[in-house]
Order: C-alpha cells, then sequence, then structure tokens
C-alpha cells in the first residue's frame, strides 16, 4: 500500500539515548540480497475477511479513508518517542539545519536483559520468540552516510531493550531496588562485554515486527548519558535538545541522499 520502504537504528556505550526510525520498502535489488523473498509481509489471513479494518490508533480506516491515494506515494516513515521530537524532526527536514557534532551509533542487534537478540511475546497463552536482526547493510548505509558528514563519531553496537526504565536497566534510582552499587556494575559491565552499547525499551519489539514483516531494519540514537558513572542527567536542557538533533542530521542526509539516487535513475 506505501510507496518505498526500509528502516533504521542507532546507539551507543551503555548509555542513554534518544532514537529516530526510519523506513523504506525493499526494491528488487533489495530483495534480491536480502535473506527473505518479499518485502512488506502481511501475516494475518483474518484481514481479507474484514468489511472495513478500522486503525484506531490512527484514527484511520479502509471505509473512512482511501489509504492507498493518501499514502500511495509515502517513500519514508520516521518514528519517534514523542509529538514534539517529531515536529522537531520535521522542521529539521523541512529547513535541512546543520547542528553541531556529537555521538551517534548504528544499531546492531537488538538484545533483551540477558544479552539473547530475540523479542518474547506470549500469545493465547504460549511464549513465542521471534528474532530481533536488523539490517547489515542498512546500517552500513548510514555509517558511510556519517563518514560523507563528517560532522560527528558514529559507532556501531548493541543495544539492550528492558521491560523497565528503573530495575531493568540496573538503575539505583527508582522506587525499588533490590540490588547493590557493585550488583549493577558487574552487570553493566557483563552487557558491555556482550557488546551492548546503550539500554531502551522499545527497540525489540521494534526489529521483531519489522524481521517478522521482511522489512530492512535500523534505529538511529544519540548518548545522553554513561550508566558506569550514574544513573540521572545532568546535561542542561539545551545540550539534550542538542544531543537529540544528531541522529536527525543523519536520518535527513540518509533520507535526501536516497531521493536524489533515485531522481538521477528516474532521468537518465
Amino acid at each position: 500500500m506505501l510507496g518505498d520502504f526500509a528502516e533504521v537504528i542507532m546507539w551507543k556505550n551503555d548509555l542513554e539515548f534518544i532514537s529516530v526510525v526510519l523506513f523504506r520498502k525493499m526494491d528488487s535489488k533489495d530483495k534480491r540480497n536480502a535473506s527473505c523473498g518479499s518485502s512488506a509481509i502481511v501475516h494475518n489471513p483474518h484481514l481479507d475477511a474484514l468489511k472495513d479494518d478500522i486503525l484506531y490508533h490512527f484514527s484511520l480506516g479502509t471505509g473512512t479513508h482511501d489509504l492507498r491515494a493518501i499514502f500511495g506515494d509515502v517513500k519514508f516513515v520516521c518514528v519517534g518517542g514523542s509529538p514534539w521530537r517529531m515536529k522537531s524532526f520535521i522542521e529539521y527536514i523541512a529547513a535541512e539545519l546543520e547542528l553541531e557534532p556529537g555521538t551517534v551509533v548504528v544499531t546492531k542487534q537488538s538484545v533483551d536483559a540477558t544479552f539473547q537478540p530475540k523479542f518474547e511475546q506470549v500469545i493465547l497463552g504460549k511464549t513465542v520468540v521471534r528474532s530481533t536482526d536488523l539490517d547489515q547493510s542498512l546500517a552500513e548505509e548510514l555509517l558511510q552516510c556519517s563518514k560523507e558528514l563528517n560532522q560527528f563519531q558514529t559507532v556501531v553496537g548493541n543495544t539492550m531493550c528492558t521491560l523497565d526504565f528503573y530495575e531493568g536497566q540496573a538503575r539505583l534510582d527508582g522506587a525499588f531496588c533490590s540490588y547493590t552499587e557493585k550488583d549493577k556494575q558487574d552487570y553493566l559491565r557483563k552487557a558491555s562485554e556482550a557488546g551492548v552499547c546503550n539500554i531502551e525499551m522499545e527497540s525489540s519489539v521494534f526489529a521483531a515486527m519489522c524481521k517478522l514483516s521482511g522489512l530492512r531494519a535500523a534505529v538511529v540514537c544519540v548518548t545522553l548519558l554513561d550508566r558506569l558513572k550514574g544513573d540521572q542527567l545532568s546535561s542542561c536542557h539545551e545540550v539534550l535538545q542538542n544531543y537529540q538533533q544528531r541522529p536527525q542530521i543523519l536520518v535527513g542526509y540518509y533520507i535526501k541522499r536516497q531521493l536524489k539516487t533515485k531522481a538521477g535513475v528516474s532521468q537518465v
């Protein structure tokens, strides 16, 4: 239904981050190189029996909106953690802003709190385990974009996706804490040894859904805090705002490069 898609992810060492996600559907070349045989795959035969498919969380529906007419020419879909963050990203894309460099990271794998690349979901009372593998070629494309930008350091690493913000991420500043500072440090060092570069709470389900749907996927992040040195942010609001725009610069550059490439091909 939507236009050409793929998608993206990034992050860094045992730190917190703000993420931006981008995706486009695989083209014919992607399909030949991908492990899955098709682009977007819908694994639900029951949808064919629906008279109207109501997308409640988007206030859309097949009976009330012509989704193909509205979204048929979409080239990129970007999602983020808050409305104001995405508003900022839209303004950046429109204005092509250039910001100060920062440390940006590209996700190699999304792992759980035991450092395994998997997402567990209970369906009909049974635990279903799904892969959270991300597209490595897409990560390399983003890394190359960062090199071309030459504005900030970009690294590739694993991200750990947890079930909560405090104990799940080995924090000491929550309402509950059942471990010591030493326990925390030991755990975070084990995570680092397992290739974990940052911690968050969304990437595993995102990676699993994209993998299941046959979409190339990655995540773009910026680090906010070294968790080995503390649990709370001490940077001022202005600095944090600057941090969050770093992945926007990279994703924006990637989008513009893809559009220029496609435009060049179509003119030949």
